[in-house]
């Protein structure tokens, strides 16, 4: 695959998917790249995902607000300017603090930015079935821990 170069503004910014209440926008995808994925995520106050794994290493940079994260059994609050970097197959789940919060995130390959497409055009935001929500994420490699 040859990737092409690419400027995202803020006039040409991809739609937002709404991801079981987060906005998901991707930036830009491992298909557009050839490899890696970055994204813009959004969520109001006590969103975020369950505890899971997936065959992609994953790094988080906060911008705005206080982000909880659970790293396998641990747990910390991350601020803006906190970079948190999860390893291939590491369980973790985070929740945006008080007021919401923001993060620009990163994928090492293709694979987050399908997912979250799906999970946008296939589970309701508001009242998310929660049996068909694990199974998009398992036909993307995502193992929901519960």
């Amino acid at each position: 695959m040859n990737a092409r170069a690419f400027v995202v503004t803020p006039m040409n910014r991809p739609q937002e998917l709404n991801v079981v209440g987060e906005h998901i926008t991707v930036l830009a995808s491992g298909a557009a790249t050839g490899s890696y994925e970055i994204f813009f995520q959004e969520g109001p106050e006590a969103s975020g995902p369950p505890p899971h794994s997936h065959p992609w290493d994953e790094s988080f940079y906060v911008v705005k607000g206080r982000i909880e994260f659970g790293i396998g059994a641990d747990k910390l609050v991350a601020v803006p300017g906190t970079l948190v970097h999860l390893p291939a197959g590491t369980t973790h789940w985070f929740r945006f603090g008080e007021r919401g919060g923001q993060m620009v995130s990163m994928t090492s390959r293709l694979g987050a930015s399908q997912m979250f497409t799906d999970i946008d055009r296939e589970i309701s935001p508001t009242q998310p079935d929660l049996e068909k929500l694990v199974g998009v994420g398992a036909r993307h490699g995502l193992a929901v821990a519960l």
